[in-house]
């Protein structure tokens, strides 16, 4: 399918980079609009994660950080550590995207782009995981605390791996393909 560049009057014609999916657009443009939704939702991703950020920098000067134990000292330190890698992470396309800027590169972008916010979401859950442990752990008591850790970790699974997985659009197709059979 082709049709006139919104950009050239007319004069050329470009390719439906795929026809079956309604959308219309090249290559190009298609690059483009996932660039725009990988920076949205960075955006997100970085606002939650300096706020755990911010929150875990305060503790280690609160009064009572001096009354934890090693274990959560430990669990405090690596917290600090996941949320600074985040926060890198997360940062990583936009120094990416600088540094190709104009080189088109613009494919490479968002492939290494879409990665690094794969990885960095990894990171912020083990994050929250690991901010609900360390707070159940300081508040209530170790056992609660691993616990609400398993829950929360369960939790981000099946909201951020299992129902994505279960509504990928292939597989939606197959099992409407297997209704219509029946």
């Amino acid at each position: 399918m082709t049709r006139p560049s919104l950009y050239d009057c007319g004069m050329s014609q470009l390719r439906d980079v795929d026809p079956t999916d309604g959308r219309n657009e090249t290559e190009t443009e298609r690059l483009d609009r996932n660039w725009n939704e990988i920076l949205q939702e960075l955006r997100v991703t970085q606002t939650g994660t300096q706020i755990l950020t911010g929150f875990l920098l305060t503790l280690a000067f609160q009064p009572r950080f001096l009354d934890l134990d090693p274990f959560q000292v430990d669990v405090y330190l690596v917290l600090v550590g996941l949320a600074a890698i985040s926060t890198a992470l997360g940062l990583g396309p936009v120094s990416l995207h600088r540094a190709l800027f104009r080189k088109k590169a613009k494919r490479e972008i968002v492939k290494l782009a879409d990665r690094l916010l794969e990885t960095t979401l990894i990171c912020v859950g083990l994050l929250i995981t690991g901010v609900v442990l360390l707070i159940f752990d300081v508040v209530v008591s170790r056992g609660a605390a691993i616990t609400a850790g398993v829950v929360t970790a369960v939790l981000l699974l099946l909201v951020w791996v299992a129902l994505p997985a279960a509504n990928h659009p292939k597989r939606r197709r197959d099992e409407d393909a297997s209704r219509d059979e029946s």
